[in-house]
């Protein structure tokens, strides 16, 4: 519908139904078709089957939250996005505790903050550090050492 319109449609996804019954995930995009006054005359939808992208994703994921190691990520604002089992088992909080809670800000000690701060902007710029160590505050409020290695994440 917002093809026909003249607002194109980008990354829209969404499940298929195969005529042999099987489900497959589809990115569409869809654009406008004109005619050489500029009447809209139709839509052209280009398709691509991601099934195989969206398997690979959740497995990753499933890697991560299995992971015999803490491992959390934070989104370019520095608000958690990814808090695997070992960190909920380790600092305590659950997931839907520190989602979308900025990290050095809630999480951190006073007297690490800027360097964490500064260590996670690095990372986000593509420059990995690996083994800072530094305090993270428990739920309990514990001070408890870990060792970190900050890496980008890419789409």
């Amino acid at each position: 519908d917002e093809a026909m319109t003249g607002n194109e449609t980008a990354n829209f996804e969404f499940p298929l139904i195969t005529k042999h019954g099987i489900r497959i995930e589809v990115l569409l995009n869809a654009t406008t078709r004109r005619d050489e006054q500029g009447n809209i005359i139709g839509v052209v939808g280009i398709g691509q089957d991601i099934t195989g992208r969206i398997a690979q994703e959740r497995e990753y994921s499933k890697l991560i939250d299995t992971a015999n190691a803490p491992i959390f990520g934070v989104d370019t604002k520095g608000s958690v996005n990814v808090w695997n089992q070992c960190a909920r088992k380790l600092v305590g909080y659950n997931t839907d505790e520190v989602m979308d809670k900025n990290l050095v800000e809630e999480f951190i000690t006073t007297d690490y903050q800027a360097s964490v701060q500064a260590v996670l902007d690095r990372a986000l710029h593509g420059e990995e550090t690996e083994n800072f160590e530094f305090p993270l505050i428990t739920k309990g409020g514990a001070r408890i050492e870990v060792l970190l290695n900050a890496t980008t994440r890419r789409d």
